[in-house]
C-alpha cells in the first residue's frame, strides 16, 4: 500500500509541474506569488503580461485544474491567488529527495535563487 501512495504523489506532482512547464503559466505563477496574499484579479494579471483573456482564461484553468491556484468572485471580477499550501507541498516532495535522504542539494541553498545566474554563493 505504502507503494501505491507514493506511485500516487508522485503522479500528482507530475501533473502539478506539467501543469506549470510553460512559459506563461510560469509568469503567472510567479506574478501571482509576488502578489501573495490578495492575489490579482483577471485584467490586473492580463495587464501584466500581456495576454488576451482567452489565451489568460486557458493557462488559468489549467492552473486551477491542478490546484496551483484559486479564485473567488468579487462582483463580476475573478481574483486569482497563488495555493502556496500546494506549492510547499510539492516543493517538499523535491525536497524530501534532494535534500534530506542524501544531501544531492545542500538544504540551505534551496531557498536560494538569483535570476543573474541562478545559483547562490
Amino acid at each position: 500500500m505504502a507503494s501505491r501512495i507514493k506511485h500516487d504523489d508522485v503522479s500528482l506532482y507530475a501533473d502539478m509541474f506539467a501543469a506549470m512547464g510553460s512559459e506563461p503559466r510560469l509568469r503567472i505563477m510567479r506574478l501571482l506569488l509576488a502578489a501573495h496574499p490578495d492575489g490579482m484579479v483577471v485584467g490586473e494579471i492580463a495587464a501584466e503580461l500581456d495576454a488576451t483573456p482567452s489565451t489568460l482564461s486557458h493557462h488559468l484553468e489549467k492552473l486551477k485544474n491542478e490546484d496551483l491556484v484559486t479564485v473567488r468572485r468579487e462582483g463580476t471580477f475573478l481574483r486569482y491567488s497563488a495555493n502556496t499550501t500546494a506549492l510547499q507541498r510539492l516543493l517538499g516532495f523535491l525536497y524530501a529527495e534532494c535534500c534530506t535522504r542524501n544531501k544531492a542539494v545542500e538544504p540551505h541553498t534551496v531557498a536560494c535563487y538569483k535570476e543573474s545566474d541562478y545559483e547562490c554563493r
